[in-house]
């Protein structure tokens, strides 16, 4: 299989969520809420594809344990995908790094 790409599977709940896993095989970003239908998430990934370029759509946060993330952001300031916790924030960036590497690609996977 093809990697960098997004697969698109359900939730516990039935809602549609995606991972965009990087060329390293590991999740990078991840959709920050479930949608009803599946059309809806394809709309989020294609947001990904067009804004994970541009530095000005990354959100750098830290959580309340002192870890380190990212959001990245539709053009309306939503969140639309957030990253794992990091220990530094160097390895946020570095983070950040892949997604505008690999968040341009357009293969979508269907996991059932």
């Amino acid at each position: 299989m093809s990697y960098p790409r997004y697969e698109i599977f359900k939730d516990k709940i039935g809602e549609f969520r995606f991972n965009l896993i990087a060329t390293n095989y590991k999740v990078v970003l991840t959709s920050s809420e479930g949608y009803k239908n599946k059309y809806d998430c394809e709309r989020a990934i294609e947001i990904c594809q067009t804004n994970s370029h541009y530095d000005q759509y990354y959100s750098r946060r830290t959580t309340i344990s002192q870890q380190y993330y990212f959001t990245l952001m539709a053009v309306n300031g939503k969140d639309i995908g957030r990253s794992e916790d990091y220990q530094t924030a160097v390895g946020r960036d570095q983070g950040i790094n892949v997604v505008k590497r690999d968040g341009g690609t357009k293969i979508i996977i269907y996991k059932p």
